[in-house]
């Protein structure tokens, strides 16, 4: 799959000819008409879902096609050819197939026959007219800009590279010394990696600039007061509000970050430092070397799978065809852009796996959440409808992040039992320090988007105000200019303007599953199992229920939640590990 052999289509074309170029707009336009002059001949409930078949096939190969140059983009950010063929996509492709799939989407949001459609199209229906609400041809030009701009910060962001022992090495991999016991190394390491991002900062800042901008004039040309009721509009958030998410904010800020707190005063005192620094976030507190499961990328894989047949074997079959099938790239390299991120190759059906792995448990942790979108993409794709194969983020994050806890147990493929206890730590430990970082990442979005006419000195005072709300004891003396830019390294406030609060909501959802699986493992996991399969054909709070959990992040539940990892941080042995580092 690195290479883009052939992967064949999960059922055979029944509209499209095999041999189709999908970047030719004459080509497309044929095609677009001949869906435009079928809708208009149906007649009958079933002549429209049969041609919703055809529509689906459609739009599930021109996806197919945009991911495999999105993944081949940011496989290779400084390669010309693959970025020329992404570009093609987002310029070219891309703005056609708006103003044709909204004309054809209205069409059917009109059609006499729509009201007749089972009532399984209920979430569908729901889902195409909120488009055809939002839809505004001025936007698309800018939307365009948007996505490269966008894939701008991508490139800028996976050039980023030091000397650092000697030898070129990337942000991910100089990050691992953070986590190495000699502390004057490690501030050398962040420094370096605090001074190589400054070098970049005034560009980012550039090209955030000019997103804030063109968001605002989509939210305007779209009929929106601001861009965050707008964005809400687009994720078709329609089971809560921005008051709900700032009112998670508020309890995770007072039933988790006294918490976070507590921890810091503990690693200070193991540490034996009087004021810990950013510097010392990521080491572990015993002073026992960094956590090292794997050197290979072969070697992750392997075990992983391992791991998940120990946990369950169906699912362990699903990580065994990602690896027949060659659906992953996980190594760290010059010019690969950065992060993680599972990608659907929606015509096949079939998952792509994409991240930086270095060595870390980080990388292991990232694995198995790239996994458990990977499980999601595959049990849904028997459902019939193409928008029905995938869910609202708020869930999909449910199947990675509860991979995660529910894999946790079976790390002694990778570690001794002294090591995995001490995995298992860390894990609880950053689920929890995590929580208080989504509310900054969220809660500055809500600011940014509404105070569209802010300067770039007044962005930084906000969010150097959420982190002192939300952050833990660390001293920033001296580093000042580093945390006022530190969102930079957030790529989903460029690029996923407001997806980040999906985290923390799903968080929720995944301790719930992942408490229930203390009592009834096997329980746990045909939930787990059931609820994946039903992908995005349920509202949002009945995919939770599915699953066997509540769709609340309400204090109550956030409080019983939170008790459950303290207890079970306690079991096993106290919250004595690293956690992420700051940079």
């Amino acid at each position: 799959m690195n290479s883009f052999a052939p992967v064949a289509p999960f059922a055979a074309r029944t509209f499209l000819p095999a041999e189709t170029d999908l970047c030719s707009l004459p080509v497309l336009e044929e095609h677009f008409g001949r869906l435009e002059r079928e809708l208009g001949d149906a007649r009958s409930a079933p002549a429209l879902e049969a041609w919703l078949g055809h529509y689906d096939e459609v739009q599930a190969a021109m996806d197919e096609v945009r991911a495999k140059r999105y993944i081949a983009m940011t496989a290779q950010t400084d390669d010309p050819e693959r970025e020329k063929a992404y570009l093609e996509i987002l310029t070219v492709v891309d703005p056609w197939r708006k103003a044709r799939q909204m004309g054809i989407l209205r069409a059917f949001c009109q059609h006499p026959c729509i009201n007749t459609l089972p009532d399984s199209y209920a979430v569908f229906r729901r889902s195409v007219e909120m488009q055809v609400r939002l839809f505004c041809e001025e936007n698309i030009a800018r939307e365009t800009e948007e996505a490269r701009l966008s894939q701008q910060y991508q490139k800028v962001i996976g050039a980023m590279t030091i000397l650092f022992d000697g030898k070129e090495q990337t942000l991910a991999q100089v990050g691992r010394v953070l986590e190495e016991p000699d502390r004057a190394r490690r501030r050398t390491a962040w420094e370096q990696i605090a001074w190589r991002r400054g070098q970049d900062a005034e560009t980012l800042e550039e090209i955030f600039d000019r997103l804030l901008a063109l968001r605002r004039e989509i939210a305007a040309g779209a009929g929106f007061p601001d861009y965050r009721e707008y964005a809400f509009a687009r994720a078709e958030r329609f089971d809560y509000t921005p008051g709900d998410c700032l009112e998670f904010g508020r309890a995770i800020e007072e039933a988790v970050v006294p918490l976070c707190r507590e921890m810091d005063v503990r690693r200070e005192k193991r540490l034996g430092v009087e004021r810990l620094r950013p510097w010392d976030l990521a080491v572990d507190i015993e002073g026992k070397p960094p956590l090292r499961p794997f050197r290979t990328s072969g070697e992750l894989l392997e075990k992983t799978e391992k791991v998940i047949r120990a946990l369950d074997e169906p699912l362990g079959d699903l990580f065994g065809q990602l690896r027949r099938d060659n659906l992953v790239d996980l190594e760290n390299r010059k010019g690969k852009a950065p992060g993680g991120y599972q990608s659907t190759l929606s015509e096949a059906r079939l998952p792509f796996i994409f991240m930086n792995a270095v060595g870390t448990h980080r990388d292991l942790e990232t694995l198995l959440h790239e996994s458990g979108h990977a499980f999601h993409t595959l049990l849904a794709r028997t459902q019939p409808l193409y928008a029905y194969r995938s869910a609202p983020l708020e869930f999909c994050e449910v199947a990675s992040m509860s991979m995660e806890l529910l894999a946790a147990p079976y790390l002694g493929e990778f570690y001794g039992e002294e090591e995995l206890r001490r995995a298992r730590r860390n894990h609880l430990e950053g689920i929890l320090r995590f929580l208080p970082w989504m509310a900054v990442v969220d809660g500055f979005q809500h600011w940014l988007y509404t105070h569209p006419d802010h300067s770039r000195d007044e962005r930084a005072a906000s969010w150097v105000e959420l982190l002192r709300r939300f952050g833990g004891r660390e001293d920033w003396s001296g580093y000042e200019e580093v945390l006022r830019s530190l969102w930079h390294r957030q790529l989903h406030i460029f690029e996923y303007p407001f997806y980040y609060i999906e985290y923390g909501i799903a968080q929720l959802g995944a301790l719930g599953i992942w408490r229930r699986s203390l009592i009834d493992p096997a329980g746990a996991l045909e939930a787990y199992r059931r609820a994946l399969a039903f992908g995005g054909s349920k509202p949002l709070p009945e995919l939770f229920a599915a699953a066997g959990v509540p769709f609340s992040f309400g204090q109550d539940n956030l409080r019983s939640l939170v008790a459950a990892a303290r207890e079970e941080l306690e079991r096993l042995g106290g919250a004595t590990g690293g956690t992420e580092g700051a940079l």
